[in-house]
């Protein structure tokens, strides 16, 4: 099962990498160098599961963003358009208001981009709608350099002609394990995305992640979507008393109770894929190397 490469509701992919090729442009073409170096590093400290050391300073961060979000974000906005009702929210196609999302270790930038990318048309039609889309991307790392520079670009090159007052984009740095709801707004959030950050949030804190799960289900709104994806086959184990289960199990059982009970839970189950690809276009032009995506994903709606 294949995501569309250009799907016909968002942006095209170069003009999403051309994006990243203008906002780090010094780092792409003045300093490549450096930043392959950079990248080595970031990619040692990630096989090592040595995430402080990987974004520990701002020129990590930006290596990091300049090497893989620019294929993270043309696929993640391949996926928000093909799941049918990420694309309405995505777009303010809703007719029910304004439009929240709350992007979990969203700080590289990939969901941003890809959010505005799927945005930015419904601002450029005949009759757009009134309704404005909020993004809260919140973040263990202080991506605020790398957020604030992509920000400035989708405003400037994408929400032109004062649309950008429709897309209001805001950055924490903070554990997202020690915030409360009221700091997340999660009565108010139409959609919660988790891509490729629950591993993280488990290995990090076991008990943490079940409670911040459970939060979820006491405070947010009925209709309320979250979306979780990790690389497909990724999903590590979890050991629960003397048993080991998959972490996809335990968050089910979460989010919608227990195998055989789960029409009394708080979430249903509304698309999943198991294994799903996202092969971008060969000719797109960019200094470092595009990877294609193949990911697991699982799309919850709030009862």
């Amino acid at each position: 099962m294949s995501l569309p490469t250009h799907h016909r509701d968002t942006l095209p992919p170069q003009e999403v990498v051309d994006l990243f090729k203008r906002t780090f442009s010094h780092e792409l073409y003045d300093d490549l160098d450096n930043v392959k170096e950079l990248v080595q590093k970031v990619k040692s400290d990630l096989y090592s599961r040595d995430y402080v050391a990987a974004f520990d300073d701002t020129a990590k961060r930006v290596a990091y963003c300049c090497r893989w979000s620019p294929a993270r974000a043309v696929a993640y906005a391949s996926l928000f358009a093909e799941l049918g009702p990420l694309n309405q929210i995505v777009r303010c196609q809703q007719q029910s208001g304004d439009q929240r999302v709350l992007c979990v270790g969203g700080g590289a930038g990939g969901e941003l981009v890809a959010l505005a990318s799927l945005f930015t048309p419904s601002r450029h039609v005949r009759t757009p709608s009134s309704e404005s889309l909020y993004i809260h991307l919140v973040d263990i790392y202080d991506w605020t350099n790398v957020v604030s520079r992509l920000q400035d670009q989708i405003d400037t090159n994408w929400l032109y002609n004062n649309q950008s007052r429709f897309c209001h984009t805001k950055f924490t740095p903070n554990d997202i394990l020690n915030m409360d709801p009221e700091q997340l707004q999660l009565k108010q959030l139409n959609l919660i995305t988790l891509l490729f950050t629950t591993n993280e949030l488990f290995s990090q804190d076991k008990t943490g992640s079940i409670k911040f799960l459970q939060s979820l289900t006491a405070y947010c709104q009925r209709g309320c979507f979250l979306l979780i994806a990790e690389s497909a086959g990724s999903y590590s184990h979890i050991t629960v008393g003397s048993k080991k289960f998959p972490i996809q199990f335990l968050i089910d059982t979460v989010l919608m109770g227990k195998k055989g009970q789960q029409d009394h839970g708080s979430w249903s189950l509304v698309e999943q894929s198991d294994s799903i690809w996202y092969r971008g276009d060969s000719a797109m032009d960019y200094p470092l190397k595009l990877e294609n995506m193949r990911c697991f994903y699982r799309l919850y709606r709030k009862l």
